[in-house]
């Protein structure tokens, strides 16, 4: 039997940014990253808008914020070594209406306990300084923030890490873990400890070491639309709202991509599989289990409002529009082409709450990485090097 220091289940870009960290720390250990798919960094990873967060949503203190503003300046170094193109173009947070004010100032007073510099406050005249398009009451620019294409960046920490002897195995779905045997529907492996890095299905794996597990992963799709060439100057960079604080998601924004292009979205809705990236991908069995788990009965319940014009947005083109025209008025039906759509792991307890922080969950032979969605990508090697200590701890001299 194949045998090794830690196996990490999950080929995106928090398993590798792990196995890269874990690896730096200590390069004689034997470590096996086991992927599900044919390639990696395949769904949130590949599937994401690819801003580079600041930090400034961020309750100061909490696993997101400290993560995000150290992986912030990690992932800027590793990019810069590896000759990853990024822009650090910044971008702006703009208030519609008069109840968002209150909000763009705790907004703007987080960004200054979580350290960001040089932000700037913007008058209703300013705005258009910065996006001339633009129509709102006041803003914050906030120059940290910038595009990278994420894929490009995990498929570099592959590379790096199959360099420094780490083994990747592809097409390796993980079936059960016992102890510290990991069987896969190809092979069984033993080893010290496993780090579960799966996403999507980052309960189901959990589930095989923590017992009577109080978190499940529940989809939801974010659909994007794309500008029309001829319109993309509407956008010069990236343009927010202010988000709700009570709904883990930041609203429809605009955002030019790193690879080219402007996406306008994304909403929010429940996706029927956990790898539903379109309407017709249906799995009845995930989706009962999203529907029938008690914590996401009580999220429907108290955010029914806020689901239905979610769904309404899906499959109205007018409505969607509609959303994007309180940050951009001129912005019509026309102007937008279908876009992609990536799908949120987001974790949901079983008292209704939707987890809003990172969150590891450490069991006898394993440690799970249970909730990890934005701002993972830009945090991801800070994400990495908390869980590599935490793995050295347990691994010994």
């Amino acid at each position: 039997m194949n045998r090794y220091d830690a196996v990490i289940v999950g080929g995106g870009i928090v398993g590798l940014a792990t196995a890269l960290q874990l690896q730096k720390a200590r390069p004689s250990l034997k470590i096996l990253i086991l992927e599900k798919e044919d390639k990696l960094a395949l769904h949130q990873t590949g599937n994401n808008s690819g801003v580079i967060h600041s930090g400034i949503y961020y309750k100061p203190g909490s696993l997101k914020a400290t993560n995000c503003l150290s992986g912030y300046r990690m992932l800027i170094d590793f990019c810069e070594q590896q000759n990853i193109p990024i822009d650090l173009c910044g971008k702006i947070i703009v208030a519609t209406e008069p109840k968002e004010l209150a909000l763009l100032n705790t907004l703007y007073d987080r960004g200054i306990q979580n350290g960001l510099t040089g932000m700037k406050r913007l008058k209703k005249e300013e705005l258009r300084d910065y996006e001339p398009h633009v129509v709102g009451l006041e803003g914050i620019f906030v120059p940290q923030t910038g595009i990278v294409d994420y894929s490009l960046v995990a498929n570099k920490y592959g590379d790096v890490l199959r360099d420094a002897g780490t083994e990747i195995h592809l097409n390796e779905r993980v079936v059960s873990i016992k102890g510290g045997q990991v069987a896969t529907g190809n092979s069984s492996y033993e080893t010290q400890l496993v780090i579960n890095c799966a996403g999507l299905y980052s309960d189901k794996v959990a589930s095989m070491t923590v017992p009577n597990l109080n978190v499940r992963i529940i989809p939801f799709r974010g659909e994007y639309y794309k500008l029309k060439k001829e319109k993309e100057y509407l956008v010069k960079n990236l343009i927010y709202p202010v988000p709700d604080p009570s709904f883990p998601f930041l609203g429809v924004h605009f955002t030019r991509m790193a690879k080219g292009g402007v996406e306008a979205g994304p909403n929010a809705v429940l996706a029927f599989r956990r790898e539903g990236y379109k309407k017709s991908d249906i799995s009845l069995g995930e989706l009962a289990e999203s529907i029938m788990w008690p914590g996401f009965q009580k999220v429907a319940k108290k955010y029914w409002r806020t689901g239905i014009g979610e769904m309404y947005r899906s499959f109205s083109k007018a409505a969607f529009t509609k959303a994007l025209q309180k940050l951009i008025p001129e912005i019509t039906a026309d102007d937008l082409v279908e876009g992609g759509a990536g799908v949120r792991a987001q974790a949901c307890d079983r008292e209704g709450g939707l987890v809003d922080d990172f969150m590891i969950l450490e069991s006898s032979h394993a440690i799970n990485v249970c909730n990890a969605p934005s701002p993972a990508a830009t945090s991801s090697l800070a994400i990495g090097d908390t869980v590599a200590k935490l793995a050295l701890k347990r691994l010994g001299d």
